[in-house]
C-alpha cells in the first residue's frame, strides 16, 4: 500500500488550489457585470427579473470566490458558491441539457451541467473542511 503520509504537502499548495479554484468565479463574477445581456439570454424565459438575477449571482460569486481566497471565512465562501451552483447548474444547464436538440449544443450544455455538478461537490468539500490544513499536516510531510 502506498503511504499517505509520504504524499506532498506544503503550505503553497493550499495557496495555489484556492487561486486556481476560485479564478473561474472571479471571471464569471467579473463578466455577469461586463455582458449582462449574455447571462440574461442563458436563462429560460420564465424566470422573472433576470438582470436582477445577474447581478445578484454576479456579487455573490465575487463574494464566495474572494472568503475563498483570502481565506476570509472561507467556509462561508464555498456556501454562498453553491448558492450560485446549484440554481446556476439545475436551472440554466440543466433546462438546456433536457431541452436542446442539437447533439453538439447538448454535448456542450452536459459538460456544463457535470462542470457544475464538480463544483458544487468541491464548493461542499470547503464548507465541511475549510481551505487551510491542519498543522499536524505539514508537520507529517516534513520529511
Amino acid at each position: 500500500m502506498f503511504a499517505e503520509d509520504r504524499l506532498p504537502c506544503h503550505r503553497g499548495f493550499t495557496w495555489v488550489a484556492r487561486f486556481l479554484f476560485t479564478s473561474l468565479f472571479f471571471l464569471s463574477g467579473v463578466t455577469h457585470f461586463t455582458n449582462i445581456s449574455h447571462y440574461v439570454s442563458l436563462m429560460p424565459g420564465a424566470i422573472p427579473f433576470p438582470v436582477f438575477l445577474v447581478l445578484v449571482s454576479g456579487l455573490v460569486e465575487l463574494a464566495g470566490a474572494a472568503m475563498i481566497l483570502f481565506n476570509w471565512r472561507p467556509r462561508l465562501g464555498g456556501w454562498l458558491l453553491i448558492l450560485f451552483l446549484v440554481p446556476v447548474t439545475l436551472v440554466v444547464h440543466g433546462y438546456e441539457l433536457f431541452t436542446q436538440e442539437d447533439p453538439i449544443l447538448w454535448a456542450h450544455q452536459q459538460a456544463h451541467f457535470f462542470k457544475g455538478i464538480a463544483l458544487i461537490g468541491a464548493a461542499l468539500l470547503i464548507t465541511q473542511l475549510g481551505v487551510t490544513p491542519s498543522k499536524a499536516s505539514f508537520e507529517g510531510s516534513a520529511s
